[in-house]
């Protein structure tokens, strides 16, 4: 049977550590399950390591996911580099004994959307700004069905995380693309910061039907005064410490009958920058009262 309600060490808690230094830290606090980003993943091989010793570094803990791959709208030479990049993150899923890749919606970088909206263009790379919300759905959908389907080959799930400065950001865009998309293996990531700051409130996220969720990222942010958010600013609070209700925002996804891993992903320069072994202490006592509780 499988375990319900995991909780999980997403590794920007350690940031600035090397991939050993993440999983020991992970274990010492207490997690049996962790979500991954690639660069210190990559970074061990390029030191050296061979496949088999990377496998070892995952003893005793279940990796969830590794992201990212982003901005997942590009078509065209685009989007040829896009399925490009999904290979070798997909490959390096395996190598790991991930059980899903993380998508991620464009454009990375807000200032983008906030050149955009105020010049009516931008030199940087733009995603979907300026396209109408069919265009929106149909292209995003469209995309997600190849990488799902390719991904499905390779025995992975893929799932969204929808950037909330995006042109798709919402929590009904991210269930209409996965509906038109109709892929068993492709799912959604629910991250609060992004609901909060996309315009969804708990009763919103209470009504998502459980088999589109794969993961939670439980996490805080400061007050959000509208126009497009700044996560470097936002997010810039020991959760727990911010203007979310995680209680809330925790139950809301416990009422959808979703009961998955759940992770503790922060963004927080104090946090980062602090005792790793003892911020992911409190980080999983605090995941075990919210979830568990």
């Amino acid at each position: 049977m499988m375990q319900k309600h995991v909780l999980t060490f997403n590794t920007t808690a350690a940031k600035h550590c090397n991939l050993l230094m993440q999983m020991d830290i992970a274990r010492s606090a207490g997690f049996r399950s962790v979500e991954l980003t690639s660069g210190p993943v990559l970074a061990y091989l390029d030191a050296g390591f061979n496949s088999g010793q990377l496998k070892s570094v995952f003893a005793g803990l279940q990796v969830q996911g590794i992201g990212a791959l982003l901005d997942i709208e590009r078509t065209g030479e685009k989007g040829l580099e896009m399925m490009g990049q999904a290979e070798a993150l997909f490959a390096l899923a395996n190598g790991v004994g991930a059980k899903g890749v993380q998508l991620v919606t464009g454009p990375l970088d807000y200032r983008a959307v906030v050149e955009y909206r105020r010049d009516g263009r931008t030199d940087r790379y733009s995603g979907l700004l300026g396209f109408s919300e069919a265009e929106k759905i149909s292209r995003t959908a469209a995309n997600l069905q190849c990488l799902a389907d390719r991904a499905q080959e390779v025995g992975l799930i893929v799932y969204v995380e929808a950037l909330s400065w995006s042109p798709v950001a919402t929590l009904a865009q991210q269930v209409e693309i996965l509906e038109r998309a109709d892929r068993g293996n492709l799912k959604m990531v629910i991250d609060y910061w992004h609901c909060y700051t996309s315009g969804a409130r708990p009763d919103d996220l209470a009504a998502i039907d459980k088999r589109h969720i794969y993961g939670v990222h439980v996490c805080d942010s400061l007050h959000f005064a509208g126009e497009v958010p700044d996560e470097t600013v936002l997010r810039n609070v020991p959760t727990g410490s911010g203007i979310l209700d995680l209680h809330a925002w925790t139950q809301a996804v416990k009422d959808t009958g979703y009961d998955g891993w759940w992770c503790s992903e922060t963004f927080c320069r104090a946090q980062q920058q602090g005792n790793g072994y003892l911020v992911a202490k409190r980080l999983h006592e605090q995941l075990a009262r919210l979830v568990n509780g």
